[in-house]
């Protein structure tokens, strides 16, 4: 087994998880087979109680695993599907020791971080590079490790000591360090600094690793006095010096690589030359050329209540590209803050409100995507019942399907009180109850996680269709409520097909309107097992809904022929608008240009 560690340094949202995605890529393309993990330093055992305000959305895995978002971008690059255990993270490792010293396994030892925690982390890593991701039998070849943080991190020091340790006795020929830095550009002089690089590789040394290749983040590719200061004062090869400079989206970054010989570089230092074939990413390069070149447009309002950070929803981001450039369209998101939506805005922001109520009816499709808690519900349900009452193609996920429902309830079948129990517990209408196998009193790792089945219970329904007339489908749920399956005949008799549910036939798992062009509710997340050249079926089905070519695609046509002008010269980027705020973006994501609506955007 080979090992690549990609490390970070100077400041965080580098975008270290799109570099270790993109070495994976391009190792993939030399005809090895790749494994990720990522190593998360805060001492929560997993991201699942985390607000998507703090750390991004969290991604779910097939064996439910609730991960750093990175294990996403790790699966849509490479198209492997990771385990729980493929995210380090310090309260996984202390709680593993803990449990050991507990059973008595360290036969009366002073357990210490040394050497019992950083053995610990040495052992989890060499077990988990092990098990396939890729759909065959043995291991992967090479394994690369993404390192949270920024190198000097107190919480990282023991993962930093581990990997360390873990270097020496693996060997040099089988280990591989990658460091991420900054090289900024100072606008006063327009010189590109060196400083931060040489300070951050200083103390990377100093901690017992030493890199093997740098890789450079700056606004553009780094001249050749700089690549040879940086390769005099951090003991690195000009040759392994390499350039990530901001691009028009983060499917240019593997052919970046690949263009600066990066997999030679890594092929050498892991004495792999021999066996790696010259990269092929033919099929890449043509995914990333159509989507810099889209022209024609496809708006899509975004309505939820994490507004403000656009890793919040990253997957849905990344569904929503997919299926755009699979039907040859430039994506446009308008951000819709749901509670902008509501009467509350009108009295207190009228202009904020008016603002809101544009963006969504200017929309050529509504998206509600999933959440937790009470803010911003009744400007869900407002989206819903515009998007059902105008005839505008609608996606409602987890959340949003519930919502879907309640709104039916309330507006056809006339309970005005029609709820979910998450927020009124009194109600005497509960279309959407608590499951009753859930933990009132735990919140971690007790929801309905994970990849589940869902039958058709309709063969002629647009989803079943858009999932190639499969009987059923394995999607990844992470919910805690369903809609209420005492009420189901009462909203069924009234118009509303759940098409979709689980084995038993009482868990709804996707609800049609069959009078709309397109409006579907799902409970689990379709977003998670996205990827670039195979889009989700329901988001594809809501682009080309909002294109006004469902039917083609529901006849089997493929997505690509929709355009009509073909391929047009156009600006290559995506565009994501928010009314009225820039939005931040914490993982140093490459492909969006994230803008306040007036056209000035910032290229990540």
């Amino acid at each position: 087994m080979k090992y690549v560690l990609v490390t970070g340094g100077v400041v965080s949202g580098l975008g270290k998880g799109v570099t270790a995605s993109s070495i994976g890529v391009l190792l993939k393309a030399c005809g090895l087979r790749v494994t990720s993990i990522k190593i998360d330093p805060y001492l929560n055992t997993d991201a699942g109680t985390m607000s998507p305000f703090e750390h991004g959305e969290v991604f779910v895995l097939d064996d439910g695993g609730e991960v750093d978002l990175d294990l996403g971008n790790y699966e849509r690059f490479l198209d492997i599907k990771l385990t729980r255990d493929n995210n380090i993270t310090t309260g996984k490792i202390y709680q593993s020791v803990i449990d050991k010293e507990r059973k008595g396994d360290y036969l009366g030892k002073t357990v210490q971080v040394v050497p019992h925690i950083t053995d610990a982390i040495q052992e989890w890593i060499e077990r988990v590079a092990m098990i396939p991701v890729d759909g065959k039998e043995g291991p992967a070849d090479v394994c690369v490790i993404e390192l949270g943080g920024v190198i000097g991190d107190i919480e990282s020091m023991p993962f930093i000591e581990a990997l360390g340790q873990f270097s020496y006795r693996v060997g040099p020929g089988n280990f591989c360090l990658i460091h991420v830095s900054l090289v900024p550009v100072l606008s006063v002089v327009g010189e590109q600094k060196t400083k931060p690089t040489q300070h951050s590789v200083r103390g990377l040394r100093g901690l017992g690793l030493t890199p093997n290749i740098l890789a450079c983040r700056s606004t553009k590719a780094l001249e050749e006095n700089v690549k040879t200061k940086l390769s005099q004062f951090c003991h690195v090869p000009a040759e392994n010096i390499v350039t990530l400079y901001d691009v028009p989206n983060i499917w240019h970054i593997p052919l970046l690589l690949k263009d600066q010989k990066a997999h030679e570089a890594i092929l050498k230092v892991l004495n792999l030359k021999c066996v790696g074939r010259k990269p092929d990413l033919g099929e890449w390069k043509a995914r990333t050329k159509i989507c810099d070149v889209l022209h024609d447009t496809v708006k899509i309002a975004m309505v939820g209540k994490y507004t403000g950070l656009s890793d919040a929803y990253l997957s849905v981001l990344k569904a929503l590209l997919h299926a755009s450039v699979a039907c040859h369209r430039k994506l446009i998101v308008e951000w819709v803050a749901a509670g902008d939506l509501e009467d509350s805005t009108a009295k207190e922001a009228p202009d904020v409100y008016k603002a809101a109520w544009e963006l969504l009816k200017g929309a050529d499709g509504i998206l509600v995507p999933g959440g937790f808690g009470d803010r911003g519900v009744q400007g869900k349900i407002f989206a819903a019942k515009y998007a059902r009452e105008n005839k505008i193609p609608f996606l409602g996920i987890c959340l949003g399907m519930q919502i879907a429902v309640i709104e039916f309830a309330r507006s056809v079948l006339g309970l005005c009180d029609a709820n979910s129990t998450e927020f009124d517990l009194k109600t005497s209408n509960p279309c959407v109850i608590f499951m009753p196998e859930g933990s009132k009193t735990h919140m971690g790792g007790t929801m309905r996680l994970g990849s589940r089945r869902t039958y058709f219970e309709v063969a002629d329904c647009k989803s079943a269709k858009l999932y190639g007339n499969a009987s059923y489908v394995d999607e990844r749920h992470r919910h805690r409520y369903e809609v209420n399956p005492d009420m189901v005949s009462q909203l069924e008799n009234a118009g509303l097909s759940f098409v979709g549910r689980d084995e038993s036939g009482r868990r709804m798992e996707i609800v049609e309107l069959p009078s709309h062009p397109y409006f579907v509710g799902v409970q689990f997340h379709p977003e998670f097992k996205s990827w670039p050249g195979k889009p989700s079926a329901l988001f594809l089905g809501l682009i080309a809904a909002a294109c006004g070519h469902l039917e083609t695609v529901l006849k089997g046509g493929h997505a690509s022929s929709l355009s009509n002008n073909g391929l047009s010269n156009g600006k290559a980027s995506v565009k994501v608008h928010q009314n009225g705020n820039t939005m931040k973006s914490s993982n140093g994501s490459l492909n969006v240009v994230y803008s306040n609506g007036n056209g000035n955007g910032v290229h990540y």
